[in-house]
């Protein structure tokens, strides 16, 4: 087991802006093609991965971001044990998919922090750090996409209009909650 330690300090609020780390959160990479692969994944998860790119789908306990052809990242949808590194939904798949060679599992849950956001100014924000144009996609619940936001790759999942989860790998995790501070204070 890891022992979790966050370079997030303190939640910050601005005019029209909120964020703050929510941690501990399942985050898991899985990788396959096959029929069987994506039928396994449904059975197992009691839900459907996304098939059309920079989509997302939502089961009771998990989200399916759409990542690549072959790729998708579930997350928790709550908050799970601090004290252990065990994951029941990680288990099951191991299980049924890399056991079985129908893909690859993988636990990413440490290497990346996620930053919920909310509120107007989000994509003002964005705008001033990020090439992708994100006027379309403010509007479509469930979009994702992985752009580079300050020259640190990142992923970014709409959950409601005006509130992001923003996902950066831990090791960037620091510098980019310090752009994202001082650009919200400019906006």
């Amino acid at each position: 087991m890891l022992n979790y330690k966050t370079s997030i300090k303190e939640d910050k609020s601005y005019t029209d802006l909120e964020m703050k780390e929510i941690k501990p959160i399942m985050k898991l990479i899985i990788r396959g093609k096959s029929k069987e692969f994506i039928s396994t994944i449904g059975k197992n998860l009691s839900m459907l991965l996304p098939t059309e790119a920079n989509t997302s789908t939502s089961g009771e306990a998990l989200t399916a971001f759409w990542l690549s052809p072959d790729e998708w990242m579930l997350i928790s949808n709550e908050t799970v044990n601090e004290d252990t590194n065990i994951y029941k939904a990680e288990d099951n798949l191991i299980n049924s998919i890399s056991k079985t060679n129908l893909g690859a599992v993988i636990d990413v849950s440490d290497q990346f922090v996620m930053i919920k956001m909310k509120g107007n100014k989000i994509f003002d924000l964005f705008a001033t750090g990020s090439p992708f144009n994100f006027n379309e996609f403010r509007n479509k619940k469930g979009s994702v996409v992985q752009t580079i936001l300050s020259h640190i790759d990142v992923i970014i999942h709409l959950t409601e209009i005006n509130e992001v989860n923003l996902l950066v790998r831990r090791s960037f995790s620091e510098h980019l909650y310090a752009w994202i501070n001082d650009s919200a204070s400019r906006l």
